[in-house]
């Protein structure tokens, strides 16, 4: 006979709920390396540089989303990346590469599966089968400390010593020395001007980064609508037709019936020209009738009643005195 809950062992009870949290804890901090909860197999890949590829970042393969970048990594003198990817095989021979995925700097990492065997879950992707782009804004970054570091003066200086040494040169040498001096010149000129365009050029690439996000979404939307566009294609088109096809009926409608419907529009005509004759009068009429009904309203009116006597309406009139025919009564 099953014995009650107050019954039992506290200590044995106890100690069973303190295994059965610990048990809980650890399957929630581990969730993702469960093979039934996990969110696909765990890999990494050597890269020579992060390229901005972030954890979180989308994991595809042959342009389909397969994974998430679970972290971003330096280890010794390359950097690693460990992702997840879900019924996705991978090949001992796979490669990896960071790709751009949007125009504002958002990365990816794109699989090639290769191979004749399967890769072991937790396997690193090497350094030799693995590319990473060229950051644009760190190398606008870098431009920009490049160019505060160039001496423009002694850069034209050392142009005008050179065109000068090259004088007896022929023509063709001593045009393209003139023409870079000149290049230095202009430059050195524009110094300001460049340092703050190149300045402003950091701010606004800093500005659409922190954008970044807001202007996934907008082409997220606009594909959005252009595939609900598509969508409806089908729809507009049968509109268009059908409402082409009704122009085409009343074309023939009106052509049918063109006889009866001329009389009609000529007289409806006259009556246009006579309302546009007398349209003068008639807004004259309306603004007198205006004080003729506002005081035969005042006169007559009681509520909704119309409140009038009319004498002798109903009361018959007496019989008028019949004459003799001599001249008597």
């Amino acid at each position: 006979m099953a014995r009650s809950f107050r019954e039992r062992n506290p200590v044995l009870v106890g100690v069973g709920g303190l295994v059965a949290i610990a048990v809980l804890l650890w399957v929630a901090f581990n969730a993702e390396n469960l093979p039934m909860l996990g969110s696909g197999t765990g890999y990494a890949a050597a890269f020579s540089e992060a390229a901005g590829l972030r954890p979180g970042d989308e994991v595809r393969v042959a342009g389909v989303r397969v994974g998430r970048v679970t972290s971003v990594d330096l280890d010794n003198d390359h950097v690693r990346v460990e992702f997840r990817v879900k019924d996705t095989w991978l090949g001992d021979e796979s490669r990896a590469d960071i790709r751009i995925r949007t125009l504002l700097g958002r990365k990816f990492l794109a699989l090639e599966p290769r191979g004749q065997h399967e890769l072991r879950p937790g396997g690193e992707i090497p350094l030799s089968r693995t590319t990473a782009p060229y950051d644009v804004e760190l190398a606008l970054g870098t431009l920009s400390q490049t160019v505060d570091a160039i001496d423009t003066d002694q850069l034209a200086r050392a142009f005008d010593a050179l065109s000068s040494t090259l004088h007896d040169t022929p023509a063709a040498v001593r045009d393209s020395v003139t023409g870079l001096s000149r290049l230095s010149a202009t430059i050195a000129d524009r110094d300001a001007q460049l340092r703050t365009l190149l300045a402003r050029t950091e701010s606004v690439s800093a500005v659409l980064a922190d954008r970044s996000d807001d202007v996934g979404a907008l082409l997220a939307d606009g594909n959005l609508l252009l595939r609900e566009v598509q969508q409806r294609r089908q729809a507009i088109s049968d509109l268009l037709r059908d409402t082409s096809l009704l122009a085409l009926q009343v074309q023939g409608l009106v052509r049918d019936n063109q006889h009866q419907l001329d009389p009609t529009l000529r007289q409806l005509q006259a009556v246009v020209d006579v309302l546009e004759h007398n349209q003068q009068n008639l807004e004259r009429s309306i603004e007198l009738l205006g004080p003729f009904v506002r005081v035969f309203a005042d006169t007559l009116g009681n509520g909704r009643w119309f409140d009038t006597y009319v004498q002798n309406l109903l009361t018959p009139l007496p019989a008028s005195p019949r004459l003799d025919p001599v001249g008597g009564r």
